[in-house]
């Protein structure tokens, strides 16, 4: 008997990709932090109906990226450094176990890959989905949205922090890959001007 279909992700609903793009609108300034805007105007401005908008915008309104003003529509929120540290006091619960559990069982190739690559978002998502839990690649990914994208580090500074992940993940050290990613996002946080706990 052959072995079973690998079972599909679930497709994407019109309000997700509605929530990606006002997201990527925010991290690139299209949509300003204090700025207010209306559904309509959304909605017309990405071509659909206003209901996948306003989906949309509640599900980031839960996510403390916007806010609903009655009769007014919403405002973008300024991301603070406390959402900052918010968002990374959970990705160190959730990436450091990850990144001890996908010793042994990552494709380092892909991850090697990933970084020559310079696809930082890549190499966490290939860590987190080795630690074989598809909500908790979900949820980092979320995480990762939650601050618009991915972050402005130096290139070079960052390529060593993933370097030193991939080469414990390598040697099959779980200790020191946790360490290493702790570290990373550590350090990430801090230029951020944040400090997880």
């Amino acid at each position: 008997m052959s072995a079973p279909l690998e079972p599909l992700a679930a497709p994407q609903t019109l309000a997700a990709h509605t929530r990606r793009a006002v997201l990527a609108a925010i991290a690139d300034g299209r949509l300003e932090p204090g700025g207010r805007y209306s559904v309509a105007q959304l909605a017309e401005q990405l071509g659909i109906s206003r209901t996948p908008v306003r989906e949309a915008l509640l599900v980031l309104e839960r996510e403390g990226r916007v806010r609903f003003e009655r009769n007014k529509g919403v405002r973008v929120l300024e991301t603070t450094a406390a959402d900052v540290a918010e968002v990374f006091e959970l990705r160190l619960l959730l990436e450091v176990p990850a990144a001890a559990k996908a010793c042994g069982v990552v494709d380092t190739d892909a991850l090697e890959a990933a970084l020559d690559e310079g696809d930082g978002e890549r190499f966490h998502e290939l860590i987190v989905l080795a630690a074989g839990n598809r909500r908790l690649a979900a949820i980092v990914a979320g995480l990762r949205e939650a601050l618009g994208g991915p972050t402005t580090r130096d290139p070079e500074e960052a390529a060593a922090e993933h370097r030193a992940i991939l080469a414990a993940l390598e040697a099959g050290d779980a200790d020191r890959a946790g360490a290493a990613m702790r570290y990373h996002l550590r350090r990430t946080a801090e230029l951020l001007g944040a400090t997880p706990a």
